[in-house]
């Protein structure tokens, strides 16, 4: 054969896929648990108990495979972004936000006997937003730059689909008599209420994304041709629910379980609102005018200082109990608590991420020619094209440009942009370079070239874009952090399986006259 795709041949495409397929693949286990309390009655928290682990771990691999996806679009597709709202990339972000709101939600059932109905829901519409991710990517009825291997095996999708949502609602309505809530909601200053708000900004989120990506279907079903959504859209969109979520990650841990006293209320949030409200102040007397960013940022601080006050109280009164000094008693704390704590660290990327995104608002970008030997001022830049060469491999021609790079008369290294060209094919591609810091990206494109007389070159200066990959780091480890099971967690899962032996036992010893 050819070999692999030319831009695909790239070390995260090894990591990218499997994860991808891992986390969709596994969101069948909460799926399996749900239908199977459905099917035995027995709709107890043992099944959500068994269900949290086994939705952790496809929720980690799904998402850090969103984020790598968007690691291997900055570095390899060589347009100066990471995430398009491309169909294929919303068919994994779906089920990632449905998962997500399933996490939080089933805290609830479990304090508070609420969200029965809602949680087994969710379950089956996760599994399901799976299969359908994967029609779409297989069935090729959207057209996508990540569509890399399509078949005609679509309508068994779908079939599969229709029949697994008619069954998996049609058993959770018939058995609706025995999912009634234990409680109900008593007050508005309430965790349960920040956990709920948190599953409607989530789900709004999802419609919105599911909305846009099958719009090209409604419109050719209505008027015969596709109308395609793009990022436009989903931004506009998605913006405003995403602040929303940003807000409620940084709220959700002020309020206490059931109600929240005016006293509690304003102790808890004087302290984070405050060191949110002097961001944007300061960020506002540099200059800093667009209104989303600063409530981004200001937000980004919120949750920062909401964080930081929850670790460092649990710390103090942990201190208080023992004699372990500040450190040992912050370990301790968040071993004893890795659910609660690995959230809180899933939250804090989130901040990280949310600063990156915001970053994005402030890309500068440049087009221009520059001859051999000339050089041009690019932002705060200066870049010297230096030399251009020309080079032949196994399976494709290069095109290689090196570009010096200095800010303030001082050098900062040499850029080595390529294009490349993979007869077997008739396919281009284009590899980037970029000089990196935690400020910003300077990221260079060759776009052609005239001989080896002069170059045409693409620049995008991206600030904060480096937040997103530490994001994605820190999401990783607070992931893992709360999936590690504690001696609890042990003693729980060996119980459940004991039951679970026993009355199997019971349903096959023979009964006598």
């Amino acid at each position: 054969g050819r070999g692999l795709n030319p831009i695909l041949q790239h070390p995260v495409m090894a990591i990218h896929p499997p994860l991808l397929y891992l986390g969709m693949v596994g969101m069948v286990v909460p799926f399996a648990f749900a239908i199977a309390a459905l099917l035995s009655g027995k709709l107890d928290t043992t099944w959500l108990r068994a269900s949290r682990r086994w939705t952790l771990i496809p929720w980690t691999f799904l998402g850090f495979g969103l984020l790598l996806g968007g690691k291997w679009a900055y570095v390899e597709l060589g347009w100066g972004g990471y995430w398009a709202w491309d169909p294929v990339e919303n068919s994994s972000l779906m089920p990632w936000l449905v998962a997500t709101a399933f996490l939080h939600s089933i805290m609830i059932q479990e304090r508070k006997g609420m969200l029965k109905v809602w949680n087994v829901a969710l379950a089956i519409l996760t599994y399901g937003l799976c299969i359908f991710g994967t029609f779409m990517t297989r069935s090729g009825i959207i057209s996508s730059v990540h569509a890399f291997a399509q078949s005609n095996i679509g309508p068994f999708f779908a079939t599969f689909l229709i029949f697994s949502l008619v069954f998996s609602f049609g058993l959770l309505w018939l058995r609706l008599p025995l999912l009634k809530a234990d409680n109900r909601l008593e007050s508005f200053a309430s965790r349960e209420t920040a956990f709920l708000l948190n599953n409607w900004v989530l789900l709004g989120m999802l419609f919105a994304v599911f909305w846009g990506t099958v719009f090209p279907l409604v419109s050719e079903a209505f008027t015969g041709e596709q109308i395609t959504v793009g990022a436009p859209f989903f931004n506009q969109v998605n913006i405003p629910i995403g602040l929303v979520l940003l807000l409620l990650t940084g709220a959700g841990p002020l309020f206490a379980w059931r109600r929240t006293s005016n006293e509690s209320l304003r102790k808890n949030f004087t302290t984070p609102v405050t060191a949110g409200l002097i961001f944007v102040g300061i960020l506002f007397a540099f200059g800093l005018r667009d209104l989303y960013a600063l409530l981004s940022f200001g937000l980004c601080a919120f949750v920062t200082i909401a964080l930081g006050t929850e670790f460092h109280h649990g710390t103090r009164a942990r201190m208080r109990s023992t004699s372990e000094n500040y450190p040992v008693a912050l370990y301790r704390l968040c071993a004893k608590s890795r659910r609660r704590y690995g959230g809180y660290l899933t939250h804090l990327a989130l901040v990280l991420l949310f600063v990156g995104f915001t970053g994005k608002a402030f890309t500068q970008e440049f087009e221009f020619v520059l001859e051999k030997g000339a050089s041009r001022q690019v932002g705060d830049y200066q870049l010297s094209f230096e030399s251009l060469a020309f080079a032949e491999a196994s399976n494709h021609s290069t095109t290689a440009a090196a570009l010096g790079l200095h800010r303030d008369g001082e050098f900062l290294g040499t850029l080595l942009p390529e294009r490349r060209y993979y007869p077997a094919f008739d396919q281009g591609t284009t590899e980037v370079s970029i000089y990196s810091t935690l400020r910003e990206d300077f990221y260079v494109i060759l776009v052609g070239s005239a001989a080896d007389r002069s170059a045409k070159f693409k620049v995008y200066i991206n600030p904060l874009i480096n937040f997103v990959w530490l994001g994605s780091i820190v999401f990783v480890l607070g992931a893992l952090w709360a999936m590690w099971p504690t001696p609890r967690d042990r003693r729980l899962a060996r119980v459940d399986r004991e039951s679970t032996i026993g009355l199997l036992v019971l349903r096959k010893r023979p009964h006598h006259a």
